[in-house]
């Protein structure tokens, strides 16, 4: 089993692998929430034309996670992100952190971590707003993120924590 974790570029090529992972990880993640038709239509119109024109904003990074060149994770790094209650004089960044729940092992996340944790050197404070029942959760908050609120986040606007990591206090 080989897992690399890496800066891709909203290219064809790694437009389709983000898609590849976001899709069943939608499916997923909601499965138990949201109905089943609710989900689908949701996939159907995700915009495409959106996503690359997010990524061609040169503030924002994607990473993509792959276990045997198969897209599993991925992450996009949204520089001067800000979310209610930082101050200003605080640089930060937000976060997505996805793992298909297939491939969510310790060395998927360890390595998908390491790249997102360099990618992040020059910012005081990362945040995530992520579902409550996320099985990424415990991983973040093991790795140096506190909650900060609660709150509701993702499509369907359902319960979630928005989890904070100050980086200048080591």
């Amino acid at each position: 089993m080989n897992i690399v974790s890496k800066f891709t570029v909203g290219s064809d090529e790694g437009i389709d692998n983000l898609f590849d992972v976001i899709r069943p990880s939608v499916s997923s993640l909601y499965k138990e929430l949201v109905p089943k038709e609710d989900i689908k239509n949701y996939i159907q119109h995700l915009d495409r034309r959106k996503v690359i024109n997010e990524l061609n904003d040169l503030s924002n990074q994607l990473i993509m996670t792959y276990q045997d060149e198969k897209p599993i994770g991925y992450s996009i790094l949204k520089s001067g992100s800000r979310y209610p209650g930082l101050s200003e004089e605080k640089r930060a960044t937000e976060l997505s952190f996805v793992i298909l729940q297939e491939y969510n092992s310790p060395e998927a996340r360890q390595s998908h971590w390491r790249k997102c944790r360099a990618a992040v050197a020059f910012t005081d404070v990362i945040w995530i707003n992520m579902l409550i029942n996320d099985p990424l959760l415990d991983f973040l908050k093991e790795s140096g993120f506190s909650i900060a609120e609660e709150t509701h986040s993702g499509p369907f606007q359902l319960p979630s924590y928005l989890l904070t990591m100050d980086i200048t206090k080591g």
